[in-house]
Protein backbone atom coordinates (compact mmCIF):
# COMPACT_ATOMS: atom_id res chain seq x y z
CA UNK A 1 0.00 0.00 0.00
CA UNK A 2 1.23 3.68 -0.93
CA UNK A 3 0.41 7.10 -0.91
CA UNK A 4 -1.86 9.03 1.94
CA UNK A 5 -3.90 5.84 2.52
CA UNK A 6 -1.44 4.01 4.30
CA UNK A 7 -2.35 4.27 8.19
CA UNK A 8 0.49 5.74 10.49
CA UNK A 9 1.01 4.50 13.99
CA UNK A 10 2.95 5.25 16.93
CA UNK A 11 4.04 1.76 18.33
CA UNK A 12 6.70 2.88 20.90
CA UNK A 13 7.62 5.96 23.01
CA UNK A 14 10.72 6.86 24.29
CA UNK A 15 10.71 9.81 26.47
CA UNK A 16 14.30 11.46 28.03
CA UNK A 17 13.30 13.94 30.93
CA UNK A 18 14.48 14.82 34.38
CA UNK A 19 12.46 12.34 35.65
CA UNK A 20 14.70 9.20 34.18
CA UNK A 21 14.35 7.31 31.19
CA UNK A 22 11.69 5.71 29.47
CA UNK A 23 7.80 6.53 29.36
CA UNK A 24 7.39 5.00 33.04
CA UNK A 25 9.31 7.04 34.66
CA UNK A 26 8.18 10.37 33.07
CA UNK A 27 4.05 9.06 33.39
CA UNK A 28 4.80 8.37 37.53
CA UNK A 29 6.53 11.80 37.87
CA UNK A 30 3.50 13.82 35.74
CA UNK A 31 0.47 11.95 37.79
CA UNK A 32 2.25 12.18 40.83
CA UNK A 33 2.15 16.09 40.52
CA UNK A 34 6.07 15.89 41.13
CA UNK A 35 8.74 18.22 39.69
CA UNK A 36 12.15 17.12 37.96
CA UNK A 37 13.13 21.21 38.12
CA UNK A 38 16.04 21.37 40.96
CA UNK A 39 19.34 23.53 41.46
CA UNK A 40 21.10 23.71 38.63
CA UNK A 41 24.91 21.61 40.03
CA UNK A 42 26.74 20.93 37.27
CA UNK A 43 28.48 24.09 37.05
CA UNK A 44 28.36 27.48 38.89
CA UNK A 45 24.71 29.64 37.37
CA UNK A 46 24.55 31.76 40.13
CA UNK A 47 25.73 34.55 37.70
CA UNK A 48 22.15 34.03 35.78
CA UNK A 49 18.82 35.07 36.75
CA UNK A 50 17.78 31.55 36.42
CA UNK A 51 19.86 29.05 38.34
CA UNK A 52 17.39 26.15 38.21
CA UNK A 53 16.72 23.62 35.46
CA UNK A 54 14.89 19.49 34.66
CA UNK A 55 18.04 17.63 35.10
CA UNK A 56 18.98 14.53 33.81
CA UNK A 57 20.55 12.78 37.07
CA UNK A 58 23.93 11.11 36.47
CA UNK A 59 22.51 7.62 37.70
CA UNK A 60 19.77 7.81 35.35
CA UNK A 61 21.75 8.22 31.79
CA UNK A 62 25.01 6.06 31.53
CA UNK A 63 25.44 6.13 27.87
CA UNK A 64 28.18 3.12 27.70
CA UNK A 65 25.65 0.91 29.27
CA UNK A 66 22.99 1.94 26.86
CA UNK A 67 25.00 1.19 23.34
CA UNK A 68 26.34 -2.05 22.13
CA UNK A 69 29.72 -2.66 23.46
CA UNK A 70 31.31 -2.91 20.07
CA UNK A 71 29.83 1.00 20.18
CA UNK A 72 31.32 1.90 23.45
CA UNK A 73 33.88 3.91 22.21
CA UNK A 74 32.32 5.92 20.01
CA UNK A 75 30.66 7.62 23.41
CA UNK A 76 33.68 9.72 23.48
CA UNK A 77 32.44 11.87 20.53
CA UNK A 78 28.83 12.43 22.06
CA UNK A 79 27.69 15.24 23.39
CA UNK A 80 25.08 15.36 25.64
CA UNK A 81 22.35 15.88 23.03
CA UNK A 82 23.71 13.13 21.31
CA UNK A 83 23.15 10.85 24.56
CA UNK A 84 19.90 11.57 24.94
CA UNK A 85 18.70 11.40 21.87
CA UNK A 86 20.76 7.77 21.78
CA UNK A 87 18.98 7.00 24.93
CA UNK A 88 15.12 7.84 23.75
CA UNK A 89 16.15 5.59 20.65
CA UNK A 90 16.68 2.76 22.64
CA UNK A 91 13.69 3.37 24.77
CA UNK A 92 11.49 3.63 21.87
CA UNK A 93 12.73 0.65 19.97
CA UNK A 94 12.56 -1.65 22.72
CA UNK A 95 8.92 -0.02 23.55
CA UNK A 96 7.67 -1.14 20.09
CA UNK A 97 8.66 -4.70 20.90
CA UNK A 98 11.79 -4.28 17.84
CA UNK A 99 14.48 -5.83 17.21
CA UNK A 100 17.45 -4.40 15.70
CA UNK A 101 21.49 -4.02 15.38
CA UNK A 102 21.38 -1.88 18.93
CA UNK A 103 19.17 -4.01 20.89
CA UNK A 104 20.83 -7.45 19.74
CA UNK A 105 23.63 -7.51 18.15
CA UNK A 106 24.18 -10.64 15.34
CA UNK A 107 20.08 -10.85 15.19
CA UNK A 108 17.93 -10.59 12.55
CA UNK A 109 16.12 -7.04 12.78
CA UNK A 110 12.28 -7.23 13.21
CA UNK A 111 12.05 -4.74 10.05
CA UNK A 112 14.66 -4.94 7.06
CA UNK A 113 17.31 -1.84 7.53
CA UNK A 114 16.17 -0.44 4.54
CA UNK A 115 12.72 0.01 5.23
CA UNK A 116 13.01 1.98 8.59
CA UNK A 117 14.08 5.85 8.55
CA UNK A 118 15.24 7.76 10.92
CA UNK A 119 14.15 11.99 11.02
CA UNK A 120 15.68 13.52 14.63
CA UNK A 121 14.97 17.33 15.86
CA UNK A 122 17.99 19.07 17.19
CA UNK A 123 19.32 22.21 18.76
CA UNK A 124 22.51 23.94 17.70
CA UNK A 125 24.74 22.25 20.14
CA UNK A 126 27.52 24.41 22.63
CA UNK A 127 30.71 23.22 22.64
CA UNK A 128 31.83 22.04 26.16
CA UNK A 129 33.21 25.00 27.52
CA UNK A 130 36.13 23.01 29.62
CA UNK A 131 37.21 21.64 26.49
CA UNK A 132 37.27 25.10 24.44
CA UNK A 133 38.80 27.12 27.70
CA UNK A 134 41.68 24.58 28.25
CA UNK A 135 42.39 25.33 24.64
CA UNK A 136 42.37 29.27 24.36
CA UNK A 137 43.95 29.34 27.45
CA UNK A 138 47.16 28.24 25.23
CA UNK A 139 46.46 31.52 23.59
CA UNK A 140 46.66 33.96 26.18
CA UNK A 141 49.31 36.21 25.78
CA UNK A 142 51.57 38.08 28.44
CA UNK A 143 49.00 40.61 29.14
CA UNK A 144 45.82 38.45 29.12
CA UNK A 145 44.41 39.07 25.56
CA UNK A 146 43.77 36.39 23.24
CA UNK A 147 46.16 35.97 20.38
CA UNK A 148 44.01 34.81 17.30
CA UNK A 149 46.94 33.88 15.51
CA UNK A 150 48.39 31.53 18.21
CA UNK A 151 44.79 30.12 17.67
CA UNK A 152 45.29 29.15 13.93
CA UNK A 153 48.58 28.10 14.70
CA UNK A 154 48.60 25.80 18.06
CA UNK A 155 45.46 26.73 19.96
CA UNK A 156 43.27 24.41 18.03
CA UNK A 157 45.53 21.88 18.26
CA UNK A 158 44.75 21.46 22.03
CA UNK A 159 41.24 20.34 21.12
CA UNK A 160 40.93 16.53 21.09
CA UNK A 161 40.46 14.67 17.96
CA UNK A 162 37.25 14.36 16.22
CA UNK A 163 36.07 17.54 18.74
CA UNK A 164 33.92 18.75 16.00
CA UNK A 165 32.11 16.01 15.86
CA UNK A 166 30.62 16.31 19.18
CA UNK A 167 28.56 19.57 18.37
CA UNK A 168 27.11 18.86 14.66
CA UNK A 169 23.27 18.76 15.04
CA UNK A 170 23.19 15.91 12.76
CA UNK A 171 25.08 13.82 14.67
CA UNK A 172 22.24 12.91 16.47
CA UNK A 173 20.63 11.19 13.81
CA UNK A 174 23.90 9.77 12.73
CA UNK A 175 24.50 8.15 16.18
CA UNK A 176 20.92 6.41 16.15
CA UNK A 177 21.16 5.60 12.65
CA UNK A 178 24.57 3.86 12.99
CA UNK A 179 23.25 1.84 16.02
CA UNK A 180 20.10 0.81 14.86
CA UNK A 181 21.46 0.42 11.15
CA UNK A 182 18.24 2.66 10.00
CA UNK A 183 18.94 2.74 6.38
CA UNK A 184 16.33 3.91 4.73
CA UNK A 185 15.01 8.26 4.60
CA UNK A 186 16.92 10.48 7.01
CA UNK A 187 17.07 13.64 8.00
CA UNK A 188 17.47 16.33 10.49
CA UNK A 189 15.54 19.41 11.66
CA UNK A 190 16.52 22.33 13.43
CA UNK A 191 13.44 24.94 14.28
CA UNK A 192 13.71 25.28 18.03
CA UNK A 193 11.22 23.72 19.93
CA UNK A 194 8.71 22.92 17.15
CA UNK A 195 11.56 20.32 15.26
CA UNK A 196 10.62 16.95 17.27
CA UNK A 197 7.01 18.13 15.60
CA UNK A 198 8.36 18.49 12.51
CA UNK A 199 10.66 15.85 12.02
CA UNK A 200 7.11 13.19 13.53
CA UNK A 201 5.44 15.42 10.54
CA UNK A 202 8.24 13.97 8.60
CA UNK A 203 8.25 10.83 9.47
CA UNK A 204 4.44 10.43 8.54
CA UNK A 205 5.08 12.21 5.00
CA UNK A 206 7.78 9.02 4.27
CA UNK A 207 5.59 6.57 5.69
CA UNK A 208 2.64 7.65 3.31
CA UNK A 209 4.66 8.11 0.66
CA UNK A 210 5.92 4.21 1.06
CA UNK A 211 9.43 5.29 1.47
CA UNK A 212 9.53 3.46 5.16
CA UNK A 213 7.90 1.30 7.07
CA UNK A 214 8.91 2.46 10.32
CA UNK A 215 10.66 5.58 11.45
CA UNK A 216 12.58 6.54 14.62
CA UNK A 217 11.39 10.31 14.79
CA UNK A 218 11.11 13.16 17.51
CA UNK A 219 13.97 15.24 18.88
CA UNK A 220 16.28 15.82 21.75
CA UNK A 221 18.13 18.67 23.88
CA UNK A 222 20.07 20.03 26.65
CA UNK A 223 19.97 23.54 27.14
CA UNK A 224 21.14 23.41 30.69
CA UNK A 225 24.54 24.53 29.35
CA UNK A 226 26.12 28.22 29.56
CA UNK A 227 25.56 29.04 25.99
CA UNK A 228 22.06 27.44 26.26
CA UNK A 229 21.08 29.31 29.36
CA UNK A 230 22.61 33.10 28.11
CA UNK A 231 20.75 32.61 24.95
CA UNK A 232 17.67 32.61 26.52
CA UNK A 233 18.14 35.09 29.22
CA UNK A 234 19.11 37.50 26.34
CA UNK A 235 16.03 36.28 24.54
CA UNK A 236 14.36 37.10 27.71
CA UNK A 237 12.53 33.68 27.95
CA UNK A 238 13.43 32.58 31.65
CA UNK A 239 11.32 33.07 34.58
CA UNK A 240 13.96 34.70 37.34
CA UNK A 241 14.63 32.43 40.16
CA UNK A 242 17.60 33.01 42.21
CA UNK A 243 19.56 30.21 44.16
CA UNK A 244 17.70 28.77 46.74
CA UNK A 245 14.07 30.10 44.74
CA UNK A 246 11.03 27.52 43.75
CA UNK A 247 11.74 26.72 39.86
CA UNK A 248 8.60 24.80 39.55
CA UNK A 249 6.37 27.37 41.37
CA UNK A 250 8.19 30.18 38.86
CA UNK A 251 6.65 28.05 35.88
CA UNK A 252 2.89 29.47 35.31
CA UNK A 253 1.45 28.03 31.71
CA UNK A 254 -1.21 30.69 30.81
CA UNK A 255 -1.04 32.52 33.40
CA UNK A 256 -1.04 36.38 32.03
CA UNK A 257 1.05 37.35 35.03
CA UNK A 258 3.90 34.57 34.51
CA UNK A 259 7.24 35.62 33.42
CA UNK A 260 8.88 33.52 31.52
CA UNK A 261 10.09 29.41 31.99
CA UNK A 262 12.42 27.15 33.21
CA UNK A 263 15.13 24.97 30.89
CA UNK A 264 15.28 21.75 31.08
CA UNK A 265 16.83 18.67 29.13
CA UNK A 266 15.02 15.77 27.16
CA UNK A 267 12.78 14.81 24.49
CA UNK A 268 11.72 11.90 22.89
CA UNK A 269 11.83 9.30 20.38
CA UNK A 270 9.12 7.81 18.77
CA UNK A 271 8.62 4.60 16.47
CA UNK A 272 5.77 5.85 13.96
CA UNK A 273 4.84 2.93 12.31
CA UNK A 274 3.44 1.72 9.47
CA UNK A 275 -0.56 0.26 10.57
CA UNK A 276 0.27 -2.74 8.12
CA UNK A 277 3.64 -3.33 9.13
CA UNK A 278 2.71 -2.86 12.83
CA UNK A 279 -0.32 -5.20 12.19
CA UNK A 280 1.84 -8.18 11.18
CA UNK A 281 4.25 -7.67 13.83
CA UNK A 282 1.24 -8.40 16.28
CA UNK A 283 2.12 -5.12 18.69
CA UNK A 284 -0.33 -2.75 20.19
CA UNK A 285 0.23 0.58 19.27
CA UNK A 286 0.12 3.69 21.71
CA UNK A 287 -1.59 6.03 19.26
CA UNK A 288 -2.61 6.42 15.81
CA UNK A 289 -1.11 9.70 13.81
CA UNK A 290 -3.98 10.78 12.00
CA UNK A 291 -2.65 14.16 10.96
CA UNK A 292 0.18 16.97 10.51
CA UNK A 293 0.18 20.53 9.30
CA UNK A 294 3.21 23.38 10.26
CA UNK A 295 2.81 27.49 9.85
CA UNK A 296 5.41 30.23 10.06
CA UNK A 297 3.95 32.68 12.54
CA UNK A 298 4.12 36.53 12.09
CA UNK A 299 6.28 38.00 14.39
CA UNK A 300 6.38 41.64 14.85
CA UNK A 301 10.11 41.39 16.10
CA UNK A 302 11.45 39.75 12.57
CA UNK A 303 13.76 37.38 14.78
CA UNK A 304 10.72 35.70 16.38
CA UNK A 305 10.94 35.91 20.13
CA UNK A 306 7.91 38.25 20.51
CA UNK A 307 5.05 35.55 19.28
CA UNK A 308 2.18 37.42 21.32
CA UNK A 309 0.57 38.06 17.80
CA UNK A 310 0.84 34.62 16.44
CA UNK A 311 -2.27 33.17 17.60
CA UNK A 312 -3.78 33.10 13.73
CA UNK A 313 -0.81 30.95 12.28
CA UNK A 314 -0.74 28.84 15.41
CA UNK A 315 -4.59 28.28 15.05
CA UNK A 316 -3.39 27.65 11.00
CA UNK A 317 -0.94 24.88 12.12
CA UNK A 318 -4.03 23.12 14.24
CA UNK A 319 -6.23 23.38 11.89
CA UNK A 320 -4.43 22.19 8.96
CA UNK A 321 -3.73 19.08 11.44
CA UNK A 322 -7.31 18.51 11.86
CA UNK A 323 -8.21 18.61 7.90
CA UNK A 324 -5.94 16.17 7.35
CA UNK A 325 -6.87 14.07 10.14
CA UNK A 326 -10.71 14.63 9.05
CA UNK A 327 -11.32 15.52 12.36
CA UNK A 328 -13.70 18.63 13.86
CA UNK A 329 -12.72 20.25 16.27
CA UNK A 330 -15.55 19.12 18.35
CA UNK A 331 -14.11 15.71 18.76
CA UNK A 332 -10.82 16.75 20.50
CA UNK A 333 -10.42 15.68 24.19
CA UNK A 334 -7.29 17.64 25.21
CA UNK A 335 -4.39 19.59 23.79
CA UNK A 336 -0.89 19.95 24.43
CA UNK A 337 0.46 23.25 23.72
CA UNK A 338 4.12 24.45 24.63
CA UNK A 339 2.61 26.30 27.59
CA UNK A 340 5.89 27.61 28.49
CA UNK A 341 5.18 30.31 30.68
CA UNK A 342 6.51 33.06 28.54
CA UNK A 343 3.71 34.72 28.61
CA UNK A 344 3.34 36.11 24.92
CA UNK A 345 3.77 32.75 23.40
CA UNK A 346 1.06 31.44 25.96
CA UNK A 347 -1.41 34.11 24.93
CA UNK A 348 -0.97 33.43 21.31
CA UNK A 349 -1.57 29.76 22.42
CA UNK A 350 -4.64 30.16 23.98
CA UNK A 351 -5.32 33.04 20.84
CA UNK A 352 -5.54 29.87 18.72
CA UNK A 353 -7.52 27.67 21.31
CA UNK A 354 -10.31 29.81 21.36
CA UNK A 355 -10.13 30.18 17.37
CA UNK A 356 -9.86 26.74 16.63
CA UNK A 357 -12.40 25.19 19.96
CA UNK A 358 -14.67 28.50 20.28
CA UNK A 359 -16.77 27.80 23.50
CA UNK A 360 -15.37 24.61 24.42
CA UNK A 361 -11.99 26.39 24.73
CA UNK A 362 -13.14 27.51 28.24
CA UNK A 363 -13.29 23.49 29.23
CA UNK A 364 -11.25 21.48 27.32
CA UNK A 365 -8.21 19.92 28.87
CA UNK A 366 -4.49 21.59 28.32
CA UNK A 367 -1.83 18.92 29.48
CA UNK A 368 0.77 21.65 30.54
CA UNK A 369 4.30 20.12 31.92
CA UNK A 370 6.81 23.02 31.60
CA UNK A 371 6.69 23.23 34.82
CA UNK A 372 7.40 19.51 36.02
CA UNK A 373 10.30 18.95 33.03
CA UNK A 374 11.18 22.41 31.91
CA UNK A 375 11.13 23.37 28.20
CA UNK A 376 13.81 20.72 26.56
CA UNK A 377 14.74 22.91 23.34
CA UNK A 378 14.30 20.60 20.13
CA UNK A 379 12.69 17.70 22.22
CA UNK A 380 9.60 19.65 23.12
CA UNK A 381 7.21 19.03 21.12
CA UNK A 382 8.38 15.22 20.76
CA UNK A 383 8.37 14.68 24.45
CA UNK A 384 4.77 16.02 24.41
CA UNK A 385 3.40 13.80 21.78
CA UNK A 386 4.78 10.86 23.97
CA UNK A 387 2.85 12.13 26.67
CA UNK A 388 -0.46 12.61 24.35
CA UNK A 389 0.24 9.09 23.33
CA UNK A 390 0.31 8.04 27.31
CA UNK A 391 -2.78 9.38 28.28
CA UNK A 392 -4.70 7.99 24.69
CA UNK A 393 -4.04 4.76 26.10
CA UNK A 394 -4.66 5.20 29.78
CA UNK A 395 -7.29 7.49 29.25
CA UNK A 396 -6.25 9.69 31.55
CA UNK A 397 -4.92 12.95 32.53
CA UNK A 398 -1.59 13.86 34.12
CA UNK A 399 -1.47 16.42 37.10
CA UNK A 400 -1.22 19.65 36.51
CA UNK A 401 1.28 22.55 38.82
CA UNK A 402 1.80 26.27 39.40
CA UNK A 403 -1.60 27.64 37.41
CA UNK A 404 -4.40 29.66 38.72
CA UNK A 405 -5.23 32.22 36.42
CA UNK A 406 -5.37 30.61 32.71
CA UNK A 407 -9.61 31.87 32.94
CA UNK A 408 -7.96 34.83 32.40
CA UNK A 409 -6.68 33.80 28.70
CA UNK A 410 -10.07 31.79 28.46
CA UNK A 411 -8.34 28.28 28.73
CA UNK A 412 -8.54 25.34 31.32
CA UNK A 413 -4.96 25.20 32.49
CA UNK A 414 -4.88 25.43 36.35
CA UNK A 415 -3.30 23.11 38.63
CA UNK A 416 -4.83 20.00 39.87
CA UNK A 417 -4.10 16.75 40.16
CA UNK A 418 -4.41 13.49 37.64
CA UNK A 419 -7.53 12.67 36.62
CA UNK A 420 -9.96 10.03 34.64
CA UNK A 421 -10.59 11.08 31.03
CA UNK A 422 -12.67 9.71 27.97
CA UNK A 423 -10.31 11.06 25.26
CA UNK A 424 -10.50 10.12 21.43
CA UNK A 425 -8.47 12.62 19.96
CA UNK A 426 -5.03 14.84 21.35
CA UNK A 427 -3.75 17.89 19.50
CA UNK A 428 -0.07 18.63 20.39
CA UNK A 429 1.14 21.79 19.37
CA UNK A 430 4.18 23.78 19.74
CA UNK A 431 5.55 26.54 18.58
CA UNK A 432 9.39 27.29 18.79
CA UNK A 433 11.70 30.20 19.09
CA UNK A 434 11.68 31.55 15.44
CA UNK A 435 8.09 31.35 15.30
CA UNK A 436 7.72 27.92 13.46
CA UNK A 437 4.81 25.88 15.10
CA UNK A 438 4.12 22.09 14.26
CA UNK A 439 0.63 20.61 15.13
CA UNK A 440 -0.42 17.36 15.06
CA UNK A 441 -3.36 14.85 16.02
CA UNK A 442 -3.09 12.09 17.90
CA UNK A 443 -6.14 9.02 18.11
CA UNK A 444 -7.19 6.71 19.93
CA UNK A 445 -6.26 2.99 19.33
CA UNK A 446 -10.36 1.33 19.36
Amino acid sequence: MSGSSRRVLITGVGPVSGFGIGIDALWDGLCSGATAIRPITAWNASGFSSTVAATIAPEQLDIRAIVPKSYRKATKVMARDIEIAVAAADSAVRSAGLMTRGTAEGATPTIPPARVGCQIGAGLIPADSDELSAAMQSCQTADGSFDCGEWGRTGMNNLTPLWLLKYLPNMLACHVTIIHDCQGPSNTITCAEASGGLSIGESMRVIRRGDADACLSGGAESKVNYMGLLRQTFAQRLAPVPTGGDGAAAVRPFDPSADGTVLGEGGGLLIVEDAESAKSRGVPAWAELRGFAATQCRCDDTVGIDLANAGDDIAAAVDGALQQAGVRADQVDAVVPMGSGIACVDAAEAHAVRQIFGSRAATLPLITVAPQVGIVGAGTSALAACVAARCLREQRLPARLSTGNSVKLGVDADARGAIAATLRHIVVTTTGLGGQSAAMVLGRIA
